[in-house]
């Protein structure tokens, strides 16, 4: 759960830095998205093939 606060938190301050400083996010908030939720399945994939092969 302290890792999941940590990430949060870290995210706002990136945020508000964002804002402050007038920088666009790099990219639109959908693609974002879409990159992290490939990130979490790739992240996942090889654990669950190693079980599934074995």
């Amino acid at each position: 759960m302290k890792v999941y606060v940590l990430s949060l938190g870290v995210g706002l301050l990136v945020g508000v830095l964002y804002y402050l400083l007038n920088v666009r996010s790099p990219a639109p908030p959908i693609v974002a998205l879409v990159g992290l939720l490939g990130m979490v399945i790739g992240e996942k994939l090889i654990p669950m093939l190693k079980a599934f092969l074995s």
